[in-house]
């Protein structure tokens, strides 16, 4: 029942409050170590090594740093671990904030393209500087359908398996990918094993979430659809979720993007290159949100139900 508690507590803050700006982050935290490490191991003849080095020191840091840091206030006192174990499920989700960043990009854009091409740099990795209004409403579109996976089932996903450490743990793996996981000159190497973790840890998020995106708005016949273009993605992973939207919002995602000044290909996500508008975000939206209530009570029931003594009985 504390897990229980513990992951509904952090849900909740995250529902009213979503991520604190003003507030040390420890997300953000993991972003400055992987800088300063990229910074000092990215250069020689070994980076695939230290790359991979890095990126296993780093995950492996997180999860039993946590792990023994709750072990140890536990040990004080139960109460305030949870309230700290709550306090990083809190961290570690990113439904509002994903909500709130899209809808102010597409707020953004229709007030003028370049408001809408730094607002939208916010929460994508390429590049903006040149892309159409409607490249920059594509854009968050795609993130908001990947991030549902990376920013709130997969932690989710994880924190039932791994509890709280696990939680931390992915959120380093999808932290690793998002800054070093390219198929750039300047990653390709280093960045290669944090990539492939990245995709193993997302595998089973992915495909849950595009399950529960198609049965939300109930257009399980889009499964086609959806594992057609979903598998001629560059990821094997995020472009699920992205079918899944597009198959919904019957648009086109995809096409080739400048990445750190290097474009990359990325195959077209639908067929439909029509106009995207705010009625579609605001579609998407719904469905974000009501995937993460689905979720959430689904993994809260299986919390409880596992803690019940006949749920061990053969």
């Amino acid at each position: 029942m504390k897990a229980l508690l513990v992951l509904l507590v952090g849900w909740i803050a995250d529902l009213f409050i979503g991520d604190p700006e003003r507030l040390p982050h420890p997300i953000v935290w993991f972003g400055k170590l992987i800088g300063w490490g990229e910074r000092l191991l990215n250069r020689g003849c070994c980076r695939l090594f230290t790359g991979g080095l890095m990126t296993i020191v780093l995950i492996g840091a997180v999860y039993a740093g946590a792990y023994y840091l709750f072990e140890w206030i536990d040990s004080i006192s139960v109460r305030w671990g949870m309230v700290l174990k709550a306090i990083f499920v809190f961290y570690c989700l990113a439904g509002t904030t994903l909500i709130r960043e899209v809808r102010k990009v597409f707020e953004a854009v229709d007030r003028s393209l370049e408001e809408g091409r730094q607002q939208v740099a916010r929460i994508v990795g390429r590049d903006t500087s040149e892309l159409s209004a409607q490249e920059v409403r594509t854009a968050a579109l795609e993130t908001l359908a990947e991030n549902l996976s990376d920013g709130v089932v997969a932690p989710v996903f994880w924190y039932a398996v791994l509890g709280v450490p696990g939680m931390l743990a992915y959120k380093m793996v999808n932290t690793l990918d998002s800054m070093i996981g390219y198929k750039t000159e300047r990653y390709r190497k280093f960045g290669c094993l944090a990539a492939h973790i990245d995709d193993v840890a997302n595998y089973l998020p992915a495909r849950l979430t595009t399950l529960f995106m198609l049965l939300v708005t109930g257009r399980l016949r889009l499964l086609n659809f959806v594992t057609w273009f979903g598998r001629r993605h560059t990821s094997p992973n995020s472009g699920y979720p992205e079918a899944a939207l597009a198959g919904i919002l019957d648009c086109r995602f995809g096409g080739p993007h400048y990445y750190f000044g290097e474009l990359v290909e990325k195959p077209y996500i639908g067929t439909n290159d029509r106009p995207l508008t705010t009625a579609d975000m605001e579609k998407a939206l719904s469905i974000n949100r009501r995937v993460e209530i689905v979720v959430m009570i689904l993994t809260m029931l299986i919390l409880f139900w596992s803690r019940l003594p006949f749920a061990y009985s053969n």
